[in-house]
């Protein structure tokens, strides 16, 4: 007789029941729960394929579905007992299912293995993350577009190396986060290719003597098709490290934008407003709004990079096919995904009530002669070597310094002393208005172009399935 302390999945080969720390140890059951839906998903796929195949009757799909879906039921109402001693997720759903319809229970598990099911809830999972993901980031986009056209006439200052370089539109600038976000997007479409491959069938790690029909069950699961190697199956998580790649790289974009947020709201800068919502003040000092969620996302994106090394980490140096090792693939993917999809969350809900100070901006462009290239391709088109030219606007900027004048405010005699081309037409290159007017072409800052590209970006948008 089984020692009922012994897990009843394995427990024929051992003598002695599982020590009680190891069995804690070694349990995922407290963090892969959360698959509950997609393991149940699975396994009623993979019992439509039994009785479709011959390896059970109707009657006995029928009971498993049945008993499934009581077992999905007690989950959700909170009602279902998690068990230690039952390891995972599977084990604790099957051990209800059985429970409840009694040894049919027991023939779900023919002709796979906790190994092709695992990778299998793990894939099922991923797949309804990613569209999750993709949903957030699209809204998100779409806050930005919109904010965008509104703030397309709104001049800022570009900037490199955080130094003041050229007048351009603030909604300029907010297309560009939408561009990165663009190439997030199709990252994650991509990934989500390899994620809709089906590993069910693969058995431990050299398929099943059943005659199991794998298109069938991928086709009623969703998937693209089955995966080709069994031993490669059970054993790849690639599909999780590219994942966390894509979700890295996101979260980098994000912290971009959280560092710019956070310098435009202080007094320092004084671009945009947050919305209140959005932040917190501090204990002791009463001025204070600190911008609390860029800052987050901004810190958060620290513990995705760490997931990413710990997933690349983690598989490394793992022989095929399957090992214990890959158990630890879960937290650090549903950390990931878990921290993604909050702060994605947050910034669509942030970004579409952002309030530009547009006097403010307007007025730190007109510091840091940010006209001078515009000057110096004015002296160029009166025929004169831009290497010259820019020697010339170099000498007008230090004039300036020791001055105290823009550019756009020294009169026409202070203009022509560095340079005889240079004529009352001057005027019309040295606004600010002026300068972002004449980058008048695809990907320019024209108000014009940014108006027209924020439209090419929702069709973008709407082209999406």
């Amino acid at each position: 007789m089984t020692d009922q302390s012994t897990n009843a999945s394995w427990g024929g080969r051992f003598s002695e029941p599982t020590d009680a720390f190891v069995a804690r140890y070694t349990a995922s059951v407290d963090f892969d729960q959360r698959m509950y839906r997609h393991d149940i998903q699975g396994s009623v796929a993979h019992a439509r394929m039994l009785a479709h195949v011959g390896v059970l009757s109707n009657d006995e799909r029928d009971d498993i579905i049945r008993g499934l879906e009581e077992v999905r039921i007690e989950i959700e109402r909170g009602d279902f007992d998690w068990s230690i001693a039952l390891e995972d997720v599977h084990m604790n759903i099957e051990a209800a299912l059985t429970a409840k319809i009694g040894i049919t229970g027991k023939k779900l598990h023919t002709g796979r293995s906790r190994n092709d099911q695992v990778a299998t809830d793990i894939r099922l999972y991923l797949r309804d993350e990613i569209d999750l993901i993709s949903a957030e980031l699209t809204r998100l986009q779409q806050g930005l577009i919109e904010l965008a056209k509104r703030e397309a006439d709104t001049i800022m200052p570009g900037f490199t190396h955080l130094q003041t370089a050229q007048p351009v539109t603030f909604g300029h600038h907010l297309l560009a986060w939408n561009a990165m976000l663009e190439r997030d997007y199709a990252r994650l479409q991509d990934c989500r290719k390899r994620v809709n491959q089906l590993p069910l069938g693969a058995a431990a790690l050299a398929g099943t003597t059943y005659p199991i029909d794998r298109c069938y069950t991928a086709e009623l699961l969703g998937f693209d098709a089955p995966t080709e190697n069994s031993l490669d199956s059970v054993s790849d998580r690639d599909f999780a490290i590219e994942f966390t790649s894509a979700a890295a790289l996101i979260m980098m974009h994000m912290s971009r934008f959280s560092e710019e947020l956070v310098l435009w709201a202080s007094a320092q800068f004084r671009f945009i407003d947050l919305p209140d919502r959005f932040c917190t003040g501090s204990s002791i000092m009463p001025q204070k709004k600190n911008p609390d969620v860029p800052e987050l996302v901004r810190g958060k994106t620290g513990r995705v990079y760490g997931h990413l090394v710990s997933l690349l980490t983690l598989m490394k140096s793992q022989p095929l096919a399957y090992n214990k090792d890959n158990q630890e693939d879960k937290e650090p993917l549903f950390d990931t995904v878990d921290t993604l999809r909050d702060s994605l969350r947050a910034f669509a809900d942030m970004a579409p009530h952002l309030q530009a100070r547009r006097d403010d901006m307007r007025d730190a462009a007109k510091r840091g002669f940010s006209t001078a290239t515009d000057l110096a391709d004015y002296v160029v088109r009166k025929g004169i070597p831009f290497r010259d030219a820019h020697e010339i606007v170099g000498k007008a900027v230090a004039y300036g310094l020791e001055q105290g004048k823009d550019l756009s405010d020294m009169t026409l005699e202070e203009l022509q002393q560095f340079s005889d081309e240079i004529t009352v037409d001057v005027f019309d290159v040295l606004t600010l208005e002026g300068s972002v007017a004449a980058r008048d072409h695809i990907g320019g800052t024209a108000p014009d172009q940014v108006r027209a590209a924020a439209v090419r970006a929702q069709n973008m948008l709407a082209s999406r399935p």
